[in-house]
């Protein structure tokens, strides 16, 4: 069931958000488990790590929209994925418990939405490091983060799943997974 009515219009990237998982799901069903923890460099992600941070992402998303909706001018700490990857904290887990998981937090998140008031998308905070911030910024970055995160695991599938076996058709295309 989607967000309809004045929330969607006033909670933007919700529509985004609410397809996320779906469209993950549909590419990972054409995916092996060779793919999945595939890394195309040390230094770069699996999807299983990508889905493993879209999991912890999403509690700490919930967490600022909560904390905007409940709290008056709340301090909404700076968050360093890549910090977060050094720590290990990607690396361990099954790609598929890991969408799982997303997957469930997801659905908290959307019910939270569901029910918020038209005058949400206006409450205030600060952010430790950009300063001002309000729920409807942290909707459009929501949205924006989980696009992104969607070409990333598209492009590490397609990479890992096709790239080597197109023979010379190759240097038709550029590849960053």
């Amino acid at each position: 069931m989607g967000i309809k009515g004045p929330n969607k219009e006033l909670l933007p990237g919700v529509e985004v958000m609410e397809q996320t998982p779906i469209i993950i799901e549909k590419i990972l069903i054409c995916a092996g488990r060779d793919s999945l923890h595939w890394k195309p460099s040390a230094e770069r992600w699996s999807i299983s790590e990508v889905l493993a941070h879209l999991a912890e992402v999403e509690t700490l998303m919930l967490g600022r929209a909560k904390a905007l909706v409940e709290q008056e001018n709340p301090r909404i700490e700076a968050y360093n994925q890549n910090d977060a990857y050094a720590a290990g904290r990607y690396s361990a887990g099954d790609a598929i418990e890991h969408l799982h998981k997303f997957c469930h937090e997801r659905d908290r998140t959307l019910s939270f939405l569901r029910y918020l008031p038209p005058v949400a998308a206006m409450r205030r905070g600060q952010h430790s490091e950009i300063g001002p911030i309000n729920l409807g910024q942290v909707m459009h970055e929501w949205a924006f983060h989980d696009l992104g995160h969607i070409r990333q695991i598209s492009e590490l599938y397609r990479v890992h799943a096709f790239y080597n076996k197109m023979g010379e058709a190759r240097r038709y295309y550029q590849v960053n997974p």
